[in-house]
This record gives C-alpha cells, structure tokens and sequence, in this order.
C-alpha cells in the first residue's frame, strides 16, 4: 500500500517551507496493518496560521490548533486533510478535556500524549540516495504491539486515562475492532480495572458513541463481556449485571446474562443494525426483577413489559435519540410474539407490524 498523492503533496509542501511533517493517529495504525485508512491525519512543527498560508483552502474553527485543509480529491476519504501543530497538553482536571493545550516542540513530544502505543507512531518521508522514502517514528514500540495484538497505553496508564477516562472504553473498542486475538496487555487492564469509576465524569453522549461503536463490531458480545471484566459495565448499564448468574427455566439453557450476550452475538454475527443488535442485548433484561421461584418451572411472567420499561430508562440515561429510544422498545415489549403458519391468523401478524412498524 502506498501512502495517497494527495498526503505525499500536503507533507511535501510543509517541508519545502522547512517545517517537519508527520502521518499521525489511526490511519498509521491501520496503513501499517495494511487497510485504507478511513481518514488521514498529519501533525507538522509549524502554526496553524502558517498552514493557512501554505494552504490558502483551510479553515480553523477550533481550539485544538488543528486546521482542515480542502485537497479537491475525487476520493471522498481524502477530500480533507486534517493538519495539527505538535501540541502537549497539561493537567486533565475533569478528566475530559485538557486544561490548557500548548505547542510542543517535537513529534516524540506530541505521540507521548496519545492513548495507546498502537495510535502513537508517526510516518514520515525522506530523500535517501535520491529516493523518497518511508521514515517510522515510533518511541513507544507500537509497531511491535501492531504484531503482537497488544492494546497498550502510552507511558503511565493512569496517567493516560486521567486525562481522558473514555479511553478506557476505547481500549476494549479497540480490542474488538481491531480483528481477533487482539488483547489490552497487564498493566492497562488493572489501570482500568483500578479507575473504572472515573468514567463517571465522562458525558453520556460521549459513552453512548463509544458503546454504539463497540455494539456494531462483529465481536459485540465480546466488547460487553469485557466491558464487565474490566469493570466498566456497572457504569454503562448496570442493569445487564443484573442478570449475572440469574438462572433460567426448563426453556433456557443459558442463564440470563450469557443469553443476553448470545442474543447480541447472533444480530452482530447476521450484520443487523443497531437498532436490533440493542433489542437483542436488552430483550430479557426485565427478568432478573419478576423472577418467580427457582428451577425449570421458575417464571418471569410480563418480563417483557418491565423489559421495555427498563429499556426506555437505560437508553434515556445514555441519552439516545427518542426516535431510536421508540425502535428499540418496541422490539423488547414484542419480542415474544410466535409465528407458526396454521397456529397464528394474518390478522394478528399485521397487528404485530402496525405495533412494532
């Protein structure tokens, strides 16, 4: 894979005014793996007023120091070019957003304040016997964790996830998206482990996008079960733990938890949308509350009713939009709907889509 004509132009033309110039972030993480990287990211030594100059096609309407350069590529992935100043950034007092954001000096100075190991490597090019070639920087051996399949935070990793606690869910995203076998190593399991309540500060709008991404992962009920070991869950949707080691009857072989997960494992297997990945994982979420007695002739008799209930709050909470909010209840409150031709009347299937829609 080469890197695209119109990246090489943008580095070019910041080293041709004497500025250094990086690929940076996830699209070096996925063009060493060898996939297209869904966007392209540079970080270069100079201002953002300067990179304006050079680039007369930019905007800057942020506080990031990052200045969004317009290539007039075909590409719909390379149409915009993100281009940041080095930058370092100091305390976290919120653990969301940084306190101050000041320039750094080198591109080593700028990966040491990225999330993981893996995100932290740079791709730069130099003129070697008149050849343009590749130039790797990477001070924090994320290459060798791209080989490994090691999710690994860069330096201290509480430090990194006091900065931002949502990388703690990014990290198990990560595990799971990034393809199978991939595990977050030691230290940055227990970091998480250790600090999982600092997700509390984090914004529900920002989880909901995380555990959206995790949800539309083929490896969905991985990403839930992980969340769990690692102790996020209970700040996510402690109602799922609710069902942990809760038996079922003589109809489940499953208790309620694993057969949430093996529900959610089954939508992400057959691709379906989010808005049946979520029905699936929420559908018997009201039975661990009306479980009547113990053994196969144990009952949860309206579990789908205080499913439902249950599932509007959870989704409310997490701040979803309410149109969603509709999709998804509908489909718990239903869910027990029985289709057997010759036992149900066409009358009561198209009651069923005048209900459900």
């Amino acid at each position: 894979m080469r890197i695209p004509k119109e990246v090489q132009s943008v580095i070019n033309e910041l080293k041709k005014k004497r500025f250094e110039a990086y690929i940076v972030g996830g699209c070096v993480r996925d063009f060493l793996r060898g996939i297209e990287p869904e966007d392209w990211d540079v970080a270069t030594s100079t201002k953002p007023e300067e990179i304006q100059k050079i680039f007369p096609k930019s905007f800057y309407e942020n506080k990031f120091l990052t200045v969004t350069i317009q290539t007039g590529s075909k590409n719909p992935k390379l149409k915009e070019i993100e281009i940041t100043t080095y930058r370092k950034e100091a305390k976290y007092t919120d653990k969301r957003h940084p306190d101050q954001i000041s320039f750094a000096k080198t591109i080593e100075e700028d990966l040491s304040r990225r999330d993981f190991t893996v995100n932290a490597i740079a791709i730069g090019q130099k003129i070697e016997n008149r050849k343009q070639k590749i130039e790797i920087v990477d001070p924090f051996g994320g290459q060798e964790d791209l080989k490994n399949k090691i999710i690994r935070a860069v330096g201290n990793p509480e430090e990194r996830f006091n900065e931002d606690a949502l990388r703690m869910m990014r990290a198990v995203r990560f595990a799971v998206t990034l393809g199978e076998d991939w595990k977050i190593e030691e230290k940055t399991a227990e970091a998480i482990k250790k600090n999982s309540p600092w997700l509390q500060a984090i914004s529900k709008e920002r989880i909901r996008d995380e555990l959206i991404k995790i949800i539309m992962t083929e490896r969905a009920a991985e990403g839930i079960e992980l969340l769990r070991e690692l102790q996020l869950l209970q700040y996510i949707i402690p109602e799922l733990e609710d069902g942990y080691k809760v038996t079922q009857n003589k109809h489940h072989i499953y208790e309620c938890y694993e057969h949430y997960l093996r529900s959610l494992d089954f939508a992400a297997k057959k691709n379906f949308n989010k808005y049946v990945r979520l029905a699936a994982l929420f559908h018997d979420i009201g039975k661990p509350k009306v479980k009547n007695g113990e053994g196969p002739d144990a009952t949860f008799y309206s579990h789908e009713i205080v499913g439902a209930k249950e599932t509007c709050q959870i989704l409310d909470r997490l701040k979803f939009p309410k149109k969603d909010i509709e999709k998804i209840v509908k489909l718990v409150r239903y869910h027990l709907f029985y289709y057997n031709v010759g036992e149900v009347s066409d009358s009561s299937v198209r009651r069923l889509v005048r209900q459900v829609g």
